[in-house]
């Protein structure tokens, strides 16, 4: 028997610009922050329960990932998803097994996943992967991904058999306070 598995393509939230700061380095803005939060509640509330996150190296990602509240999930720190393209991210997806099974935190059973990045790799991902890509949803994802956004896809490949066009684009939430 076939098992869904939900995947959560989440873009940092909106980030500062300090003089000197290497682009790594570049902290959240308080609205980024804000709204990384918005974006937490949003997935608590119409993903449920995140198994396992993958997330970028860069300060935003990770300051994004700790704003949303899920900081306490098992999570695996990739600089290949900082500047990452479609394909570096999904052969980062596809290792999701290898990265969560016999960790510290007990073996990890990853239903849904969520990774944590940057613009265009993360909207790409979720381009890459939807089997149509001319839904009104996957249209919205290829307008525009602004920051804190989400894409939620659905696939029932294991995560190692994930492959472009293996999934379905089932969810697209830009949270803000005015929603």
């Amino acid at each position: 028997m076939a098992t869904t598995r939900t995947l959560v393509l989440m873009r940092h939230g909106k980030s500062g610009y300090p003089d000197g700061v290497p682009d790594h380095e570049r902290p959240l803005a308080t609205r980024g922050e804000r709204e990384a939060g918005l974006a937490g509640a949003w997935i608590a509330e119409h993903v449920g329960r995140v198994d396992a996150v993958l997330c970028s190296t860069a300060l935003r990602t990770r300051e994004t990932l700790a704003a949303t509240g899920l900081g306490d999930t098992p999570t695996r720190f990739e600089r290949d998803i900082y500047g990452g393209s479609a394909d570096e991210i999904i052969d980062e997806i596809r290792l999701t097994d290898t990265y969560f099974a016999g960790t510290n935190t007990a073996d990890v059973t990853v239903s849904t996943l969520m990774v944590v990045g940057h613009e265009p790799g993360i909207p790409w991902t979720a381009l890459e992967l939807a089997a149509d890509d001319d839904t009104d949803i996957a249209r919205e994802v290829r307008h525009r991904f602004p920051t804190s956004a989400i894409a939620v896809l659905t696939t029932e490949k294991t995560w190692a058999e994930l492959a472009a066009g293996s999934a379905t684009i089932t969810e697209f939430c830009i949270p803000r306070a005015d929603q």
